[in-house]
């Protein structure tokens, strides 16, 4: 697992889905957590180096954790089942929670089958400072009701059965708000309310 999380660090930094030191990893491994480090680009992990985060998230082992580590530990309180967390700050995304015209319950329109079927509906949470632990209750109290949120003026946090699945959602996610920032403003064909009801009845949230 910790090369798996190292391979996926060094992938999403190689396509451009997040940037220099930022976006942080995490897997649920036994009865406590590994998360990448603080200050530590995702295409230079060291498996060795791992921060290991005991069931309570107090720092046992590697280097310290990501700053986020509070973020983390809140959604997988919330999403007992989740087993692992992505959280990136993909241009993307963050651009999408910067327009003023967005529906902050409901982010994204369903353009694609596979965004719904992924993500569902996209809350967007309200901007919380650096650091700021409000960010991680908040956090925790969204992720009650979606395993896939935007953080504004920040970027995406994505829970999953698996760390493929999170980063599966978490790369949907970005390239859906790629379209929606391509498409802004113009004439849309979405699919309609039934299908996308259809859809989220048919693949209900996993985690």
């Amino acid at each position: 697992m910790r090369d798996a999380l190292c391979q996926l660090g060094a992938s999403l930094h190689r396509r451009g889905y997040t940037h220099g030191a930022t976006g942080n990893i995490s897997i649920r491994q036994g009865d406590g957590f590994l998360m990448t480090p603080t200050g530590v680009r995702l295409d230079s992990l060291a498996p060795e180096r791992l921060s290991a985060l005991d069931p309570s998230g107090r720092h046992c082992g590697g280097d310290p954790p990501t700053k986020e580590a509070a973020l983390h530990l809140a959604m997988y309180a919330s999403r007992p089942k989740a087993k692992a967390i992505v959280h990136l700050h993909g241009s993307q995304s963050v651009a999408l929670s910067l327009l003023a015209d967005i529906d902050p319950e409901d982010v994204l329109p369903a353009y694609t089958a596979y965004f719904v079927m992924r993500v569902g509906r996209l809350r967007l949470l309200p901007y919380f400072a650096p650091g700021d632990l409000s960010l991680a209750k908040a956090v925790g109290e969204a992720s009650q009701h979606a395993y896939a949120l935007l953080l504004a003026h920040h970027g995406p946090v994505v829970a999953g059965s698996s760390l493929e699945a999170a980063a599966d959602t978490a790369e949907e996610l970005e390239q859906t708000a790629a379209i929606h920032l391509r498409l802004h403003g113009k004439a849309c064909r979405c699919l309609s309310a039934a299908q996308r009801e259809a859809l989220l009845t048919q693949f209900p949230q996993s985690v």
